[in-house]
């Protein structure tokens, strides 16, 4: 797993790129194809914010915080590398999908979704590894992360 944290990264990042491609090439913006009727299709959408759209119109500062938080991501994960299988794992889920959104952003102006759960905001393959990071990250730190015993200390 250590040695493999960049192939899963750029694996994670050719998947989010293809699907994104096949929507934009396949698809004109804003159309619905339904899989599951009334649950679950796949849509084309433009986002040009953050999650749920949040900052709308502020791309500049999304693309700035998004490259600070992937340079710190790459350098705990560098830092950690010896760390804990489900840290890796959320390390580098988090660092592809935001890779991944970025990239989007940086050439496109917008981020590509297209997964529409009719309850839900759309989303992304990008945004997928970066929830699962999260998820991984949570059982890490209650499941794994033990403080370090202090000798001396009360």
């Amino acid at each position: 797993m250590k040695k493999l944290r960049y192939v899963i990264i750029c694996a994670v990042l050719l998947a989010d790129y293809l699907v994104k491609l096949l929507v934009r090439s396949t698809m004109y913006c804003g159309q619905t194809i339904p899989v599951i009727q009334g649950f679950f299709s796949i849509t084309y959408v433009q986002n040009r914010g953050a999650a749920f759209s949040l900052f709308t119109g502020r791309g500049a500062m999304i693309m700035i915080i998004t490259f600070l938080a992937l340079c710190f991501a790459v350098w705990y994960m560098e830092r950690h590398k010896d760390g804990h299988w489900t840290l890796l794992l959320a390390l580098e889920l988090i660092i592809s999908g935001g890779a991944g959104n970025l990239i989007d952003r940086a050439f496109l102006g917008f981020v590509t979704d297209m997964f529409d759960m009719h309850f839900w905001p759309v989303f992304n393959v990008a945004d997928i590894a970066i929830c699962l990071g999260c998820a991984f990250l949570v059982v890490y730190i209650f499941a794994f992360d033990k403080p370090e015993e202090k000798s001396g200390n009360v």
